[in-house]
């Protein structure tokens, strides 16, 4: 199985993984995509050999959402809870307030998913390794997600949140499974 992150072009990937081996023009290959999403990124996949990524969550999370009976997905990689009013350049998925409501909108109307269908899990939100933060960002985080979600009429059916661990978070399209890989916060 040939796997691809998204947005390289082919010649330089083959070039980088030295695959210069490879020739697809005349075998069909199976391709698995990896979508990357960075802090206040968000994605929806409609294709089954995708796999969608997030990597080191501490205090922020990752929401995902996934429709067992259509195989539609998506994640977000919130960072906050919500803007704070003061004008910035980060868009709506930075936030949990904003962005949770625009991925269940494009899943549910751009992709025709029913609400009562969705899967939606929540990780990372750690808590500061330093007893002195005030800011107490994973623990706020957690909340307005959770808060944002109750005011669409959904719920979390699983969540992996808390403590004093980095998540990495991947899910595979096909399944809608999510597989975490964790660490502990040093610094």
């Amino acid at each position: 199985m040939l796997v691809i992150i998204a947005n390289i072009p082919y010649n330089i990937l083959c070039h980088i993984m030295r695959w210069d081996f490879l020739d697809i023009r005349n075998e069909r290959v199976v391709v698995d995509i990896i979508n990357i999403i960075g802090i206040g990124e968000y994605t929806v996949s409609d294709n089954c050999n995708d796999i969608i990524k997030t990597f080191a969550l501490s205090s922020c999370i990752a929401v995902t959402i996934y429709n067992p009976y259509k195989k539609i997905g998506g994640m977000i990689h919130i960072a906050l809870p919500s803007p704070t009013g003061v004008s910035t350049d980060r868009g709506p998925g930075f936030y949990a307030t904003t962005g949770i409501p625009l991925l269940i909108d494009l899943l549910c109307n751009k992709y025709k998913c029913l609400q009562r269908e969705l899967v939606i899990n929540m990780y990372g939100g750690a808590d500061s390794i330093y007893k002195e933060d005030i800011f107490q960002i994973g623990k706020r985080n957690i909340e307005a997600v959770l808060n944002t979600l109750t005011v669409l009429n959904l719920d979390v059916q699983y969540s992996d949140t808390g403590g004093f661990i980095s998540r990495t978070v991947e899910m595979n399209m096909d399944t809608g499974n999510v597989e975490i890989m964790s660490q502990p916060i040093t610094i």
